[in-house]
């Protein structure tokens, strides 16, 4: 027997779609299919996962004949139409967006902390108040041991799965755009009440600081909370940014004129996104020791408009 027809069995007995084969293994659909049709064999680490995967011998996938195996009702894929998150795909990024905000959370809590221990009316010890501008450091570190981590776990599953099948449904999306939404007004609105606290309490600076950052730490978080869940359900845009970190040996296996192209464009604006993102943060360092160090934080809007201008006029010609 061939390996693929072991492999089409073994498939079979897991109830299991090229989809979501491709899933567990981080490959594309079309790695499988080419696979399943003998137009190329898999790497050596995917064999030994597949071997793992099917709890057999590299020889036994290889060269034996697998096709008189029973199928497995313990590890089979549900009986489903729909297709299905077979990789733990939506809990690794409601993970990340949940620490993503509470990092965020962190920071600008310490930040509003060590502001309102800074007041003279409240702390009268100048030596005590110029220690708890320890605590700023003290929310970043916080929130870097929190959000750090996660974008390594983010990184590690993007690179074990990096193409996943969109198993939303519509209900689901329209769940996630409404989050966003609520996250986005509410952030809005505790942001306006920060601005009109500061305008309010105008004569106590420190006072005024700390509610302002207080209100930002709960409103920030919020927004960024419901955009990422959000945008998980963008599984296209996972999937295209994946194509974008292929590369070249990658892209030819593919075995898709379609696909490939869309990852070497892919590939080729992630170093344009990645080079004027640079340029901005250089453009921002050497502002800080100019006259105009005040405005140097304005770099990296800018350099993200240009990065939108980009992607829009790329899409327009793309549209042609």
């Amino acid at each position: 027997m061939s390996f693929r027809d072991n492999l089409q069995h073994l498939r079979s007995t897991r109830n299991m779609t090229q989809e979501q084969l491709a899933m567990l293994l981080g490959v594309s659909r079309q790695s499988v299919s080419k696979w399943e049709a003998e137009r190329a064999y898999p790497e050596m680490d995917k064999l030994l996962r597949l071997c793992d995967m099917f709890d057999c011998t590299l020889d036994e996938l290889v060269c034996g004949d697998m096709t008189d195996r029973a199928a497995d009702g313990a590890a089979r894929m549900p009986d489903a139409l729909a297709p299905q998150d077979v990789c733990g795909y939506d809990e690794a990024m409601r993970s990340f967006a949940g620490k993503a905000s509470l990092g965020m959370f962190a920071v600008l809590a310490g930040a509003a902390l060590a502001l309102l221990l800074s007041d003279p009316f409240l702390v009268h010890e100048a030596a005590l108040r110029t220690y708890m501008v320890a605590l700023v450091f003290v929310g970043v570190a916080v929130g870097a041991a929190i959000v750090v981590p996660a974008l390594f776990e983010r990184r590690a599953f993007r690179k074990a799965h990096p193409f996943v099948e969109d198993f939303y449904t519509p209900e689901q999306k329209s769940q996630a755009r409404t989050t966003m939404v609520t996250g986005l007004v509410a952030g809005v609105c505790l942001l306006m009440a920060a601005l009109v606290a500061a305008i309010v309490l105008q004569g106590d600076v420190w006072l005024a600081s700390a509610l302002y950052f207080a209100l930002l730490a709960i409103g920030a978080p919020l927004v960024v909370r419901g955009c990422l869940l959000s945008s998980r359900c963008d599984v296209e845009r996972y999937n295209l940014k994946s194509l974008g970190r292929m590369d070249e040996a990658q892209i030819e296996a593919l075995d898709d004129e379609g696909l490939a192209v869309r990852a070497r464009r892919a590939k080729r604006d992630r170093s344009v996104y990645t080079a004027v993102m640079c340029a901005a943060t250089a453009v921002g360092l050497v502002m800080l020791f100019t006259p105009a160090s005040r405005w140097f934080f304005l770099a990296w809007p800018v350099g993200g408009l240009a990065c939108a201008a980009y992607k829009a006029l790329r899409t327009a010609r793309s549209d042609d």
